[in-house]
């Protein structure tokens, strides 16, 4: 389960934003997760929650925002986006003829903290 290992991550992140800005503990946190990362979100969800036990961000309420990947269609010869990974086919032509040119993986893309 590499959930584990990128929440550890994440959190290891948040925690040296937090400390930056003096927080007392981080209230809630956005995840962008890309359509490739392979990335379950109930699992996400339970990890996150494990390994914020007795940090700042214990108790954060996490968002997770899905996202979309985009890929070059040698067939159509143009971009379209898929959802996610279990799904590697155009949408347009069918092919299986894709190559991913854009997908952001795991990111932070907001906390929001309570000041000490």
């Amino acid at each position: 389960m590499h959930e584990l290992t990128l929440c550890q991550q994440t959190l290891a992140v948040i925690e040296e934003q937090a400390r930056l800005r003096q927080a007392a503990r981080v209230t809630q946190v956005w995840l962008r997760v890309g359509a490739f990362s392979c990335v379950e979100s109930s699992a996400l969800q339970f990890c996150f929650e494990l390994v914020c036990r007795e940090t700042l961000a214990e108790g954060c309420t996490l968002h997770i925002d899905e996202q979309q990947a985009e890929c070059w269609c040698h067939r159509c010869q143009r971009y379209v986006n898929l959802l996610t990974h279990r799904v590697r086919r155009c949408p347009d032509c069918n092919s299986d003829d894709l190559r991913i040119v854009a997908d952001e993986g795991l990111q932070i893309t907001r906390l929001e903290i309570e000041e000490e």
